[in-house]
């Protein structure tokens, strides 16, 4: 049996007496129910349809009548119904015949059979007429069989046929309004209106709080403020402050936007209401505002409290965006009502509206300004520190073996959100309970991570030994080209093994840097090409495999050129529109001639990085088909293998780290001692949004995510 989770139900109430609960309660008794008067009709109409009534007429034939009836002088009249049926009616002294022995006996309430007696069809009332007169031809007028004419309508039947359809088209009405209305959460239809919100409070604890929210620290001290003001609102009041109205979270997917929305409810002791932007979405006109008005009444009613709305770009998209739309926008009339509840004329004092969101750029501007949403969390990628913390949180339910090194693997994972990191450690188990392994090992998340990145393995793919080849030196390229550049990204590993979309792929380590110049970008470009270099210098063609080599290079080069003013011809001009208005324009922001000179210089920028890239591996032809050749042989080689080819790299980066390292320990030792030293000025104050957001709009690869160049089909 349950038990009860509010402990105050358990103790006992004073002023009522304590005993058996059977003894206090008196019994129920079972209410009246209107359905049982609906059996009890039914049961009545079935017994009077199997009920032996009586006096009914006996349906014969025209040929009986014509032999045993007609001249019988039995007969007291005719009645010819609706010129198709003929009612018999038999005189009372004859009804004792043996001719007339089929007639019923006069059911129940009858004193005697009225008539008619019998019944039958004719195929036309001239015929019958004809019939009847020829046949009494002989006899005296007085003597004849009188026959008359009724025009009937049977009105049960008609309306019937019209009651029976619209019966059943309201109850399939009925039947379509309460499923409708028990999927949005009510018992009838009435209820299509009401706020799906879901509701925490003291009696629904949330488990998560803060100490499961790893990383995110400044984004935890502005949220903790909001929760520490619900707590303790006069450490705040006593300053003249006033609680924010409202805060939106902002970032990329997977960053822990939700999760800290959790925490938020598990560590306020105020009610939280917790729904998603679609549920305000509804194919009726008016129910996205009327619960939209129904979830702030409940706020109201337990303030101080907490409504947290996620996704909220499915109701806060710009208005007037979309010139498709008519007039009567369902999504704008509910945005529209929210931006009135949150600050209209009437107060919502002691509610705040938590929101989250990735794309906080489509998003209305009314919406975002002070008063509704007085601030604005952004929720970055974790850096190396954050990503440290966050494995620590992944790894506790894990079996680990001794070679794991939280330290390594969040070196080995930049650009990886949250998300990522917890499907890291997820997949990690799974590969080494899939090698029967009793922990996990170092190499279980190397694999799971190349299998994040790259996809599934595919050793059994066919290919044949000309691709092989060209997939070898291919690769080989990218290697040695990236090896000998300073700024090209480090490499990690070579792989000639299909993954996914790729037959082959080059994985790098990118630096975590906020600024990139102008050498650093040309390095990556440089880099790039050298896959279809090294194919048109070995083999003096060049094959489709660069595919994803050259879109990435087009957009980088693109936006060297038209965003970050890295061109001397074009200067110091960006076009990138942060607001993201272009998104709806079908104009550019420059000429048709200035279009021309972007593509020229595009075109020219990567032309002189595939022609020195070209010239590296002239030089070192013989080394980069030495290189080939092993990767041919192993399939998979690594940082060891290029340094055994083309020696130690002038600028080699582990090595500076490793200094780095030594220097942050020695630091650790001398804490504590007092220095003059006054600290270097850092570049923290620069604006960090240049390269990072912008790369999301011309959709290029993140700068800080494990690279690799792709040989595609």
């Amino acid at each position: 049996m349950s038990k009860d989770k509010n402990p105050q139900n358990n103790q006992p109430q004073r002023g009522k007496p304590q005993g058996p609960p059977d003894q206090n309660k008196k019994p129920k008794k079972p209410g009246f129910n209107f359905y049982w008067i609906y059996g009890l009709l039914a049961l009545l109409f079935i017994g009077l349809q199997f009920m032996r009534w009586g006096g009914d007429a006996v349906e014969i034939s025209q040929q009986r009548f014509e032999i045993e009836m007609l001249n019988s002088g039995d007969i007291e009249k005719l009645v010819v119904i609706n010129r198709e049926l003929v009612e018999v009616f038999i005189k009372e002294e004859s009804l004792y015949k043996d001719e007339y022995s089929d007639i019923e006996e006069p059911g129940f309430a009858q004193k005697e059979v009225t008539g008619p007696h019998y019944t039958f069809k004719i195929g036309s009332v001239e015929s019958f007429e004809t019939l009847v007169r020829e046949s009494q031809k002989d006899l005296d007028a007085h003597e004849r069989v009188p026959v008359f004419y009724d025009q009937r309508r049977d009105w049960g039947s008609d309306v019937l046929s019209w009651l029976i359809p619209i019966g059943l088209l309201i109850a399939f009405w009925i039947f379509i309004m309460r499923r409708m209305a028990r999927a949005s959460g009510g018992g009838q239809i009435f209820n299509i209106g009401k706020s799906k919100a879901q509701l925490f409070d003291k009696n629904t604890h949330v488990t998560i709080d803060f100490k499961d929210v790893a990383g995110l620290e400044e984004a935890k001290v502005e949220v903790l403020e909001i929760v520490e003001f619900l707590k303790n609102p006069k450490k705040f009041t006593d300053l003249g402050g006033s609680i924010p109205k409202g805060a939106l979270l902002v970032g990329p997917p997977g960053t822990g936007k939700t999760l800290l929305a959790k925490a938020v409810a598990g560590e306020a002791q105020v009610p939280f209401f917790s729904l998603s932007g679609s549920d305000f979405v509804e194919m009726f006109v008016g129910v996205g505002a009327s619960r939209v008005r129904d979830l702030f009444k409940q706020a109201k009613e337990k303030a101080p409290c907490i409504i947290f709305i996620d996704e909220i770009d499915a109701i806060g998209r710009a208005r007037g965006k979309n010139p498709m739309t008519g007039a009567n926008d369902e999504r704008e009339n509910t945005l529209n009502q929210l931006l009135s509840e949150m600050d209209g004329f009437g107060t919502n004092s002691g509610v705040i509206i938590l929101a989250a969101t990735n794309r906080a750029d489509i998003l209305d501007r009314a919406l975002l300004r002070a008063g509704r949403f007085d601030r604005q969390i952004h929720v970055e990628m974790p850096d190396l520190k954050e990503r440290k913390e966050i494995f620590k949180v992944h790894l506790k339910p894990l079996k680990l073996a001794d070679n794991v090194s939280i330290d390594f693997m969040a070196k080995q994972t930049p650009g990886f959100s949250g998300a990522d990191i917890a499907n890291v450690c997820n997949e990690a188990a799974l590969i080494g309970a899939r090698r029967n392994k009793k922990a996990v090992d170092k190499q279980d998340f190397l694999d799971a991570v190349d299998r994040i990145i790259g996809g599934l393995e595919k050793r059994n793919k066919i290919i044949s030994p000309q691709e092989k080849k060209a997939i070898a030196y291919h690769e080989s390229g990218h290697a040695a080209v990236g090896w000998k550049l300073e700024h090209a990204h480090p490499l990690v590993k070579v792989t000639i093994v299909p993954r996914g979309k790729a037959l082959g792929a080059a994985w790098y380590l990118p630096e975590e840097r906020q600024l990139s110049t102008y050498k650093q970008m040309f390095d990556e470009i440089t880099a790039a090409l050298g896959g279809r270099a090294a194919e048109e210098i070995i083999f003096g063609n060049v094959s489709t495999g660069a595919l994803n080599d050259l879109e990435k290079v087009t957009k980088q080069a693109y936006a060297m050129i038209v965003y970050f003013g890295l061109n001397p011809r074009i200067g110091n001009i960006s076009y990138y529109d942060s607001s993201g208005q272009s998104e709806y324009t079908f104009t550019k922001p420059y000429s048709e001639k200035t279009a021309q000179t972007i593509d020229e210089e595009v075109s020219t920028l990567i032309e002189s990085a595939y022609k020195r890239a070209k010239e590296i591996l002239l030089k070192d032809k013989d080394k980069l088909i030495t290189l080939a050749e092993k990767l041919l042989e192993k399939e998979v080689i690594f940082k060891e293998d290029m340094e055994e080819i083309f020696g130690k790299q002038p600028f080699d980066k582990d090595e500076e780290d490793k200094k780095d390292d030594k220097e942050s320990k020695a630091s650790k030792k001398n804490t504590g001692k007092k220095t003059d030293k006054k600290p270097k000025a850092t570049l923290q104050e620069t604006p960090s949004r240049s390269l990072q957001d912008i790369s999301k709009t011309i959709k290029q690869e993140s700068p800080e995510k494990p690279g690799k160049e792709n040989i595609k089909k």
